[in-house]
């Protein structure tokens, strides 16, 4: 897939600016469609402008297919949807290689991995070896097919989404995948008014069907050198760590969350202080994504379970412990 082009900001280019105006018009431009979920919408396009991956597990209904066509419309993005089911194979994600008669050689078809926007839906339906596919492509934008390695868009982000209510016929995702995602996060049902505007818009058409793309690809990738640019001191770099560390530490974890936790953490942190207009990150965006970007990552014990702790809990906990930077 063709590379998209990664602007360098001038200097006396303010990190604030320009950049924000771009995340305002393509938060109204997804709120056309989206109703009431401006804090659901907030964390999507911090983990797209800052590289990570989203897995969204809801309810039948609440919109996380509508909310991943509805940003890949608004950016003009290349997007493909992938219904996992258990006889998906990962040559129907990866693609495969065919024989053509004419030149008498393999070659090869790209599957719809290959996309800048990919919509993983019911993600628990497929099998171990299948979700095994997205692995190396969440964590290093490339796949391994027929031995050859090849690249992915710049822009590339996994929207993923799995049904918390139902488990038959599901497959847990393992841990290496769930530490792949930068977030995990509920829609959840939206309040009454923002129901019926729903039906409002809904009567004649759906507003998919009216939506228009607000930013290029080019727009994306300069969002995402300026949020690089937001400053985090020491001090929350160190906040950051304990965080995630405390995690290891935690009576009732049994596993805490990673390094890459740690990372990812600071990055999205980045993104948030960037879209309030802000050139530094400060404590209260780590707390605002804490539970959002650990408490997938991390397993509690059993005897923790059985007693009601639950791993947002913990994490509460610790950042109730911890004393905030000033």
């Amino acid at each position: 897939m063709d590379s998209v082009p990664v602007p360098s900001p001038a200097a006396d280019v303010p990190l604030v600016g320009d950049g924000r105006s771009a995340y305002t018009r393509i938060v109204a431009n997804i709120e056309t469609v989206i109703k009431g979920q401006r804090s659901a919408i907030q964390k999507l396009l911090a983990a797209f402008v800052s590289g990570g991956h989203v897995l969204l597990e809801d309810y039948p209904g609440t919109g996380k297919t509508t909310l991943a066509k509805t940003l890949a419309l608004s950016v003009a993005a290349q997007f493909k949807r992938i219904q996992f089911t258990p006889d998906l194979l990962p040559s129907d994600i990866l693609g495969v290689s065919i024989f053509d008669q004419n030149d008498r050689s393999f070659r090869f078809h790209e599957g719809p991995i290959f996309a800048n926007i990919v919509l993983a839906d019911e993600i628990n339906r497929a099998s171990p070896r299948t979700q095994s596919a997205l692995l190396e492509a969440m964590a290093e934008s490339q796949v391994s097919v027929d031995g050859t390695l090849r690249k992915l868009s710049d822009l590339f982000f996994v929207i993923a989404t799995q049904n918390p209510v139902e488990s038959r016929g599901t497959y847990p995702l393992p841990e290496a995948q769930m530490d792949r995602f930068a977030l995990q996060f509920s829609l959840g049902y939206i309040s009454p008014e923002a129901e019926v505007e729903i039906l409002s818009a809904q009567v004649q058409q759906h507003p998919l069907d009216r939506i228009q793309s607000c930013l290029s690809l080019e727009e994306v990738m300069d969002l995402k050198q300026r949020v690089k640019g937001i400053r985090v001191s020491d001090e929350i770099k160190r906040y950051v760590v304990d965080i995630v560390h405390g995690t290891r530490q935690k009576a009732g974890v049994q596993l805490g969350a990673s390094p890459r936790a740690s990372l990812t953490l600071m990055k999205i942190a980045q993104a948030i202080a960037f879209f309030e207009g802000r050139e530094m990150v400060t404590p209260a965006d780590v707390q605002f994504l804490a539970q959002d970007v650990l408490a997938h990552r991390i397993i509690m014990d059993p005897q923790a379970r059985f007693s009601g702790l639950t791993a947002a809990g913990a994490i509460a906990e610790i950042l109730e412990a911890l004393p905030v930077p000033t």
